[in-house]
């Protein structure tokens, strides 16, 4: 993120509980999905408040957000096997192959360089590993419209309105597991991947 994203998301860190009432079922259905899966070390970029840390059920996690506002509301929510970091996701201070999953929820839309997120992503991604991607993504309906529309509104809250995953070409790194849609024209999803 830049410098004025950062500035945005630690001024809007006291309204960001009303968002989470509105991802709340999003994320409920994000959670069962990773609490499936076996324990393994799972890096969350752009934690927000950590709000959600209670649903982590048994992986060891990190955390990292590039909000400080955000992370001091986080750090108060964390237990023994969440710890949080203020970092950027497109220059991540960890090792190749480091972590078994990586979550970005409601994230890849709001980073200015989407492209190098992801590399970052694949590089700290075991063979095999997972990400879980929760976010919207312009559909080829009517919809398109609406995200269009919205676009310049959009940089005021520092998020894409217009966004397409396969535009993405480091997303063809991986492969989709599974989709899940969420109502409203499959306007929100989880998409789920492996790294090749």
């Amino acid at each position: 993120m830049n410098n004025q994203t950062d500035h945005f998301y630690n001024k809007f860190s006291f309204l960001y509980p009303l968002v989470d009432v509105f991802l709340k079922p999003q994320k409920k259905v994000l959670f069962d999905e990773i609490n499936r899966l076996p324990e393994g070390n799972l890096l969350e970029i752009g934690v927000g408040n950590g709000a959600h840390f209670h649903l982590y059920k048994k992986h060891k996690v990190v955390g990292i957000d590039t909000s400080a506002a955000m992370l001091e509301i986080a750090r108060k929510k964390c237990c023994e096997n969440i710890k949080v970091f203020k970092m950027d996701g497109k220059a991540l201070l960890f090792y190749d192959e480091e972590f078994d999953y990586v979550v970005l929820s409601h994230v890849i839309a709001v980073v200015d360089d989407p492209e190098q997120l992801l590399k970052e992503v694949l590089r700290v991604l075991k063979p095999q590993g997972q990400v879980f991607i929760l976010n919207h993504f312009t559909p080829n309906n009517w919809l398109r419209h609406f995200d269009r529309a919205f676009g310049m509104i959009s940089k005021f809250f520092h998020f894409k309105s217009v966004f397409c995953i396969d535009e993405i070409t480091t997303i063809k790194k991986f492969i989709l597991l599974k989709e899940v849609h969420f109502g409203l024209a499959s306007y929100f999803k989880l998409l789920i991947y492996q790294k090749k």
